[in-house]
């Protein structure tokens, strides 16, 4: 159901470069999600970012809770601060997670902007390490995002990337997500997950996984929910629901859930790395009409704006 595509070819221009970016149009139009080989991120850095993190989710909760932010802020977001099904108007029990979570810092100046996109990120004393990976982390993640940015625009034969100039201060969060096992969160509640059914917000959400019973699964319309399929050389791409609206609805915003911990599995415990990319805050996106996109007459959006609009909606309280 997933493509898996090597970015090295695409890289290499000719023939190799027309197939990636043909296999990329059709594995998104199927599911939103594609496997990305060839990235070129060296896997001792996540690895060593993983490290640290999990340092930090293994303080005491009132060490921790220094740190605390709600949803959308950079920091740490708690037990039972977010329930992502609610993005669908789905009520679901609280997600089985906790999250270090921090974003762009290029602050514009105007402080109503710089306090939704970008405030200062904090750093927890007690693991300092985790600042220097964390930004050597990030600047891989931002350019692989753009290079698959680039991709996706030759994949639709645009002249040019519209996203050059949109994601040229773009607004971005990585979220550390550390799912418990049972013996920490309590057996799930009906209908609860790690994080519940949902899709993404942004333009390219760019995982790095580690494979586990209680792990990812992905939705489309053809074989409903399955195991995403798991390859350690791999990162997971997604899209998220302002590319959906920018191809007009060719490709669908990835839809996905992370099961809670499994009854064979119950204390397992995994940490995600999320980089969630979206474009300039004002960024002004208009959707791709028809022969390119699937729906004609959709309205320009502003990026911020889109964006806020669902964050507010998975708050819980």
């Amino acid at each position: 159901m997933i493509t898996t595509v090597d970015l090295s070819l695409w890289r290499g221009g000719g023939a190799g470069a027309d197939t990636v970016a043909a296999e990329v149009d059709a594995g998104l139009q199927r599911a939103g999600f594609i496997l990305v080989r060839g990235h070129g991120v060296d896997p001792s850095l996540a690895r060593d970012v993983r490290a640290a993190a999990r340092q930090f989710f293994a303080l005491p909760e009132h060490v921790k809770a220094r740190y605390s932010v709600p949803v959308g802020g950079h920091g740490w977001i708690g037990p039972g601060a977010e329930a992502n099904g609610y993005a669908e108007g789905t009520e679901t029990p609280p997600d089985l997670k906790e999250s270090f979570s921090l974003g762009a810092e290029t602050a514009t100046g105007d402080p109503d902007v710089d306090r939704i996109w970008f405030a200062p990120n904090v750093w927890p004393s007690e693991v300092p390490a985790l600042q220097r990976l964390v930004g050597e982390y990030t600047a891989q993640m931002r350019r692989v995002a753009d290079e698959l940015l680039a991709l996706f625009a030759y994949a639709l034969k645009l002249p040019a990337n519209p996203f050059a100039e949109m994601a040229s201060m773009p607004t971005w969060t990585l979220n550390i997500n550390h799912y418990p096992p049972v013996s920490i969160v309590g057996e799930p509640e009906e209908g609860q997950f790690r994080i519940g059914p949902h899709t993404d917000f942004g333009t390219v959400t760019i995982l790095d996984r580690e494979l586990g019973a209680g792990g990812l699964q992905v939705h489309s319309e053809e074989a409903g929910w399955q195991d995403a399929p798991y390859d350690p050389s791999a990162l997971t791409v997604n899209i998220g629901d302002l590319l959906e609206y920018w191809s007009g609805r060719r490709w669908p915003s990835g839809r996905h859930r992370v099961l809670p911990p499994q009854p064979q599995a119950p204390e397992e415990d995994l940490v995600s790395l999320i980089y969630f990319y979206e474009a300039n805050h004002d960024a002004l996106v208009t959707p791709l009409d028809p022969p390119v996109g699937k729906v004609s007459g959709l309205d320009p959006v502003t990026c911020g704006d889109f964006i806020k609009e669902r964050l507010d909606a998975i708050t819980v309280g």
